[in-house]
């Protein structure tokens, strides 16, 4: 199946791209508390990797995370699944208090600055039972509304992106319905 100079034809390289991308959206996107299956609802936005595109692969990953953070609201529900590694950015920018001392290098991605934290065993107890009283005891100063202004920050982040032009791309004014 491989054509010459050992690279795979076009046929084999749409079938691994394919295979990660299904992995991708397993584990890293909409993954379950499983770890180690893909669910069948993934295979239609699979199917024409012209139209992938297209998806609002953003809005989708967030919606899933909402819904498994819903389903974590249950006291009785202790493992989170979902795209956790967009929570824990987000967490770690808006509150201070629950980000780890050592990670205030800034880089791009921003949210990479977390991607090598893995938390000692001392730190893995009770985790849930501790962060659910820690969001409990939060105050109103304890939130940071604008974490992407620090000067740090700014940076890092190219110049043309904070233009006035471009603020639509990352910033919206919506209303909070029921």
């Amino acid at each position: 199946m491989y054509i010459e100079g050992g690279c795979p034809n076009w046929a084999e390289l749409q079938l691994y791209a394919r295979a990660y991308i299904m992995m991708l959206l397993g584990t890293q996107l909409f993954g379950d508390k499983s770890g180690t299956r893909i669910h069948i609802r993934w295979l239609p936005n699979v199917a024409r990797l012209e139209d992938m595109g297209g998806y609002s692969w953003g809005s989708a990953a967030l919606s899933w995370l909402y819904r498994c953070m819903c389903r974590m609201a249950n006291r009785h529900v202790v493992k989170l699944a979902g795209p956790l590694q967009l929570l824990q950015s987000w967490i770690f920018w808006r509150f201070p208090g629950f980000k780890h001392a050592g990670y205030d290098t800034f880089g791009w991605p921003l949210a990479s600055r977390w991607a090598c934290h893995n938390p000692t065993a001392s730190e893995k107890g009770p985790r849930v039972t501790s962060w659910r009283l820690m969001i409990d005891l939060l105050q109103a100063g304890m939130f940071i509304w604008m974490p992407y202004s620090f000067h740090d920050v700014v940076q890092v982040v190219h110049p043309e992106i904070l233009e006035h032009r471009h603020t639509a791309l990352w910033r919206s004014v919506t209303a909070l319905n029921k």
